[in-house]
Parts: structure tokens; sequence; C-alpha cells
């Protein structure tokens, strides 16, 4: 079975239909830059250019780098812009696409939705959470295999800041870090996370799992498991067809 997945982020809108019986992309993704400012229409039309890329007429899933609720409805806009908050993200995506059925979700929901069916979390029980580090830091908590949705825990308080302002991907590009750099703020932040949650598993997500060689060997100190994304930085676009496709059912 086939459905097609569009992950929005603060730099790309990337989307591919996706084999779901595999748990893979079926075809080379397409990749647009997300538009600045990343307006509701402006980010509508890039999602609207991947999928006229591969003349997709069924079913989409999509997901959102924000809070959303109901499955429709942007409640938090921290690396888009500011007017998507409240937006029926479901009603506007649906109408741009042509009335194709649209189904809405966090990305790092949809990510780690991916990874817990076809990854790096497949078959683990307790507490598992996903972190993805990218523009900013996402999160997907899962108690038993359930997700426990719009977490958002790269906006937790680290050392007075927002913690995905000092540990995402971004700040790393942003301040010129080296890896060694760094890593000792992840480890700070994944020991901050580590004692709220006290997880079994990190799973660590976004464009950086590619890299995990660079960085995990340099933290220490966790107890939980450590160990990259398996689908990578194709993760959201799998998690986001998977819940198109029980939506459809």
């Amino acid at each position: 079975m086939k459905i097609f997945g569009v992950d929005i982020g603060g730099s790309g809108i990337k989307g591919a239909p996706v084999d779901l019986d595999l748990g893979d992309l079926a075809e080379e993704r397409c990749k647009v830059l997300t538009p600045q400012p990343a307006t509701p229409d402006a980010v509508a039309d890039g999602v609207k250019d991947v999928i006229d890329h591969f003349g997709w007429t069924g079913p989409v899933g999509i997901t959102f780098p924000g809070v959303v609720t109901g499955g429709t409805t942007i409640r938090t806009a921290a690396n888009v812009d500011k007017s998507w908050i409240d937006t029926d993200a479901g009603a506007l995506l649906g109408e741009r696409l042509g009335g194709l059925p649209v189904t809405v979700l966090n990305d790092a929901d949809a990510a780690g939705v991916a990874e817990m069916e076809f990854g790096a979390g497949k078959g683990r029980r307790g507490t598992v959470i996903l972190l993805t580090f990218g523009t900013g830091i996402g999160s997907a908590l899962f108690t038993d295999g359930e997700l426990v949705p719009n977490t958002e825990l790269g906006h937790l308080e680290l050392n007075g800041h927002d913690a995905e302002k000092k540990a995402s991907t971004k700040a790393k590009d942003d301040h010129e870090l080296t890896w060694e750099h760094w890593s000792r703020r992840v480890t700070k932040y994944l020991a901050h996370v580590e004692m709220l949650f006290s997880p079994e598993l990190f799973i660590i997500g976004g464009g950086v799992s590619r890299k995990s060689e660079k960085f995990l060997p340099l933290i220490e100190g966790i107890k939980a498991e450590i160990v990259p994304a398996q689908l990578q930085n194709n993760a959201g676009i799998v998690g986001a067809a998977m819940r198109a496709a029980q939506h459809s059912r």
C-alpha cells in the first residue's frame, strides 16, 4: 500500500509516496526550500509543489513543526511564521491540494510513530523518547508503544534558555560549534529530559542522525540507551503517511 507523506520543516519541505508494507519511501523524495517568511499560504504552495511533482491524487499525511490539536488546528509555531497559530491546517492544505484527503500531525510525533513501527523503537516497551535535532528540537514520547502527542520537549528551559536555542543542529551551525562542544550541550539536555521522564531509550533523529558516529560516542553519563534513528530524516515522511493511511480506512 502506498500513501503520500510530506514533512514540513523550518528549512525544507520534503515528501514522497511511501510503501507502508516496507516502511520506506517508494520513490526518491522531492524537497523544496521552506519559504521565508513561512506563512500558511506560502508553505501550502510549497506542499503543493512537492505533491504536484509526483502527480499524486490520493490521501496525504503532512507533518507540522508545532503543536497540532484535533488533527488539524495549529497551536504553536516556533520555527515558522506566527500567523500559523490557530490556523485550520487541514482545511487550508486540503483546499490548496484540490480537495485531497489531508491528515496533519506534529512532525516529531510522525517521526516517532515511524521509528516505533519500522525503526529503532520497534518492539520496545516502557518509556521511549525520540528527539529530532534540526532547526529546533522535536520530541515524541511513548509509553509501552502508545504515543503521548505534542510533547514539545525542545522548549524545556535549560540553564535559563529554551533548550533548542542551545542544543539544536541550527544552534551548532549558527555558533560554529565543534562536535565536542555541541555534544556537551546535547548531554546536558538529555540529562535534563532523563531526570524528568526516566526513559529506557532515547532515539536521536533528524538530519544529524546520519552523522551519529561524530557525536553519540561523546555523550556520557546518561543511563538510558541512546541510538540513532534508523529511518533517519525520512522518518517524518513515513510517519505522516502512516497516519494518513489510518484516517483513510
